[in-house]
């Protein structure tokens, strides 16, 4: 009995000892799920909970822009004269060097006038000795014209006299012209300014032996200025004479100058497909100068409404065109059309509205409907 009483004991025991085992095991189970329990609990408010994407923005405006072309130009003198040399002869002063201002009708060079001043002298003496044989024969005339009122000479003597006076008359004529001409000629061995300017290049000294047709100096006009410059084919259309044109030079950082369209070539440049263009610039202070690149504005049309935005808050992707938009504290993804560029801003012609909020700072980082935080 004791034996059995003994076995009956242990199998107790035993059993005792596996009910609390397994009384544990269900305990570390049942604190597992609580635990994966908790912490998804604990998990699911930081997922619900989206991230503010920092951004920069910039509304839209409509402003008042003219269409305009650019291009790079060349400021060139609004006239060049070669002064040259219509005698011959030495050199006797030039009154000029480079860079020096002349008015028009200026006395800019001398030509020894010696020789000159002596063929004026015989051709004066020629034309007072023809001059008196005119008198004389003059007075034959009327002489051989009474005799012959009164048949005292022959028809033949009165031919002769009429004769000898149309002679003497053109003897004169070739007298007075022969004067004159050397008169002329004296006149220009001073040699003047044909037009108001700068002398931009001297080409002889004092002392040379001048051909005629010599080239003395150059002369440059340069109260006006031709701004020469090209435009493309496709905007051809829109050009006209008499449009403003504004443009910059390097000489003059921040100073804006301005003309009027005056020339448009008749014919396209072939190999560069461009039309040569020539505008007008009023440079009355001089501080211009012949020369000078130029940064070209050609505006071709009035002034129109125009949405635009900046440059930087565009995006390209492929052949598409893109920008962001904020709209209730979220991102909005805009496809655009652009038109013309207007310094740091673009012309929308489609997509965009005034007023709406553009996305200039960050919108490589969005998406469409991620909220967005508008940094000040």
């Amino acid at each position: 009995m004791l034996g059995r009483t003994s076995s009956l004991t242990g199998e107790s025991g035993t059993a005792q000892r596996g009910v609390r085992a397994g009384a544990v095991i269900m305990t570390m189970l049942l604190c597992a799920v609580v635990s994966v329990g908790v912490g998804c609990k604990k998990q699911e408010p930081k997922a619900q909970k989206e991230r503010a994407v920092n951004v920069r923005v910039w509304p839209a405006e409509e402003r008042p822009l003219r269409p305009f072309v650019e291009s790079i130009g060349t400021l060139n003198p609004y006239d060049t004269v070669n002064v040259s040399s219509e005698l011959d002869g030495i050199l006797k002063t030039i009154h000029v060097d480079e860079g020096s201002v002349v008015t028009k009708g200026q006395t800019i060079a001398e030509i020894k006038e010696k020789d000159y001043q002596l063929a004026v002298e015989q051709t004066s003496a020629v034309l007072r000795q023809a001059e008196a044989a005119l008198a004389n024969a003059k007075q034959e005339h009327q002489r051989k014209e009474a005799l012959y009122k009164e048949e005292l000479v022959t028809k033949q003597q009165f031919d002769d006299i009429v004769a000898r006076l149309a002679v003497v008359r053109g003897d004169v004529e070739r007298a007075v012209a022969g004067r004159d001409l050397a008169i002329e000629k004296l006149a220009k061995t001073k040699i003047d300014a044909p037009m108001a300017g700068s002398v931009k290049e001297k080409k002889v000294t004092a002392g040379d032996y001048l051909r005629n047709g010599t080239s003395l100096v150059t002369i440059i006009r340069t109260d006006l200025l031709k701004l020469s410059f090209s435009v493309s084919e496709k905007e051809v259309g829109g050009l006209r004479t008499g449009q403003d044109v504004s443009f910059t030079v390097d000489a003059f950082p921040g100073r804006e100058f301005r003309g009027q369209v005056k020339t448009l070539y008749p014919s396209l440049e072939e190999k560069t497909r461009t039309l040569q263009v020539e505008a007008v610039v009023a440079n009355t202070d001089r501080v211009l100068k012949p020369g000078l690149f130029a940064r070209v504005t050609l505006y071709t049309g009035p002034p129109r409404n125009t949405v635009v935005a900046p440059i930087t808050a565009l995006l390209y992707d492929s052949s598409n065109i893109k920008l962001f938009v904020v709209e209730g504290g979220k991102a909005r993804e805009r496809s655009v059309k652009l038109g013309r560029k207007y310094g740091e801003f673009v012309e929308i012609t489609e997509g965009l509205r005034e007023k709406e909020t553009v996305v200039t700072v960050g919108q490589n980082n969005l998406m469409e409907g991620v909220t967005v935080h508008v940094a000040r």
